[in-house]
């Protein structure tokens, strides 16, 4: 995306968990929807984010909601029932013709996500759960208004390095 619409700021490809930065670089790091579900430890990702952020700085990333996990991928009724349990941690796995992973998202609750916050030595300033918006009558994927209008679809964390 920075790539389509130009700029001269520098673009880095980097493991979340290993960036290539200085210690104390930056003032703010946002991630939608971006690395923390993809890992299986989450804690190293926020411990390498906080080691960027100077005191003071903020990080602040996105996530479907972890309720979200609980019910089925259906954008009408059928999607308002629990299918499974929202403390089931197993992996979503989805595999090529060889049986190799090709895509895999890690479920946290919203609890475990507060405790890998406080594990990386952040501090939650906030949690943000969107409503729907009542303009909105699209219907996409799972979402749509009949759903929204009930579960959050996403959870967004404001967190802080003292």
């Amino acid at each position: 995306h920075a790539l389509r619409i130009g700029g001269s700021f520098p673009l880095v490809c980097a493991d979340a968990g290993d960036l290539p930065f200085a210690d104390a670089s930056f003032d703010l790091a946002c991630s939608a929807y971006g690395a923390l579900p993809f890992v299986a430890d989450p804690v190293r990702v926020l411990r390498e984010v906080r080691r960027v952020l100077r005191p003071g700085g903020r990080f602040v990333f996105s996530v479907t909601h972890p309720i979200r996990w609980a019910f089925p991928d259906e954008p009408g009724p059928e999607g308002l029932s629990v299918s499974a349990s929202y403390f089931d941690r197993t992996p979503y796995v989805e595999q090529d013709e060889e049986g190799r992973a090709v895509y895999v998202e890690h479920h946290r609750t919203v609890g475990d996500r507060v405790r890998d916050i406080v594990a990386a030595d952040l501090r939650l300033v906030d949690l943000v759960e969107p409503e729907w918006p009542a303009w909105n009558s699209s219907e996409w994927g799972g979402w749509s208004p009949l759903r929204g209008n009930l579960i959050p679809g996403t959870a967004i964390f404001v967190c802080a390095r003292d």
